[in-house]
């Protein structure tokens, strides 16, 4: 287990690094765009497709400036925007290509339609895909080698938990039965209240010790925006989120309480599944005696 541990962490922060690389290519190609076809990007918000392509970006491809769209008649352009969807595999409306078409029409462009311009679009959705397609694939990989860890199932089951950030945790935290308690476990991830005091004076209020992996607390922040999106109330950790919310604290202050609640909450569903894991597998618990 350890080894599928270490490697299951290397291609975490690997897939990391490429997130951060895949932000700057996606920033790198709207700032072109923005010269030849502002707010194209806006236009779909269809998600990442598993081999990492993204409608808005197949899209510009062909129609890279707006005048690749007012260039010919709504007719033209709905016809030919419905066969573009049909041979990547994406749902055509009429609505939508009028729309498309209507946008256009009231866009300015900045950088010429030629040549060199093409060139310098294509390229960047060229580099945008192959880092897209390299971050799917290690997402792919980390959700198998996660499933060969012992808590698992019990990981993916909690709530706001979900293929890709359940190995992301997993492969953060590790293995929790090396942590004592669970203020053992929020103090490795960097969610606990950090010390403030000097003297007689002690603060009431302190920002967090931010002492562990930043990754971990990244995955563990995207949790609690997931459970904010989603709004589960019968789960424990959204209901501490939302009174906080309530009570008027800060954004980061409530999300910061909802981690240290979720990482409460895993270390003792994880730790008493592998302690029963652990008796159900021992041949002397389970001998009889007559």
């Amino acid at each position: 287990m350890d080894i599928i541990r270490y490697q299951l962490k290397t291609l975490n922060r690997q897939c990391n690094l490429y997130t951060k690389t895949k932000t700057m290519m996606k920033n790198n190609l709207i700032a072109l765009l923005d010269q030849t076809y502002p707010g194209v990007n806006a236009l779909f918000d269809s998600p990442v497709r598993e081999d990492g392509t993204q409608k808005w970006v197949d899209f510009v491809a062909p129609f890279w400036h707006v005048d690749c769209v007012r260039g010919m008649s709504l007719t033209a352009f709905t016809e030919r925007y419905r066969k573009w969807c049909k041979r990547h595999g994406y749902h055509f409306s009429n609505d939508k290509a009028a729309e498309i078409y209507a946008g256009a029409k009231e866009q300015i462009a900045v950088m010429p339609k030629d040549d060199l311009t093409k060139r310098l679009i294509r390229q960047a959705i060229d580099s945008l895909n192959a880092v897209s397609k390299t971050v799917e694939q290690l997402k792919v990989e980390m959700l198998k080698l996660s499933a060969q860890l012992p808590e698992y199932p019990v990981v993916m089951e909690m709530r706001g938990v979900g293929d890709s950030l359940g190995p992301q945790l997993m492969a953060e935290i590790g293995d929790v039965t090396r942590f004592a308690r669970r203020s053992s476990i929020t103090s490795f991830a960097g969610v606990d209240p950090g010390a403030d005091q000097s003297g007689g004076r002690e603060a009431k209020s302190v920002p967090t010790s931010k002492s562990g992996p930043p990754e971990l607390r990244k995955a563990l922040f995207l949790v609690m925006d997931c459970l904010l999106k989603t709004m589960p109330q019968d789960d424990p950790v959204y209901q501490f989120m939302d009174k906080k919310r309530a009570e008027g604290k800060p954004y980061l202050v409530y999300m910061t309480a909802g981690a240290n609640k979720f990482l409460r909450i895993y270390y003792g569903r994880v730790k008493e599944y592998l302690a029963k894991l652990e008796e159900s597998s021992d041949p002397v618990s389970n001998q009889q005696y007559v």
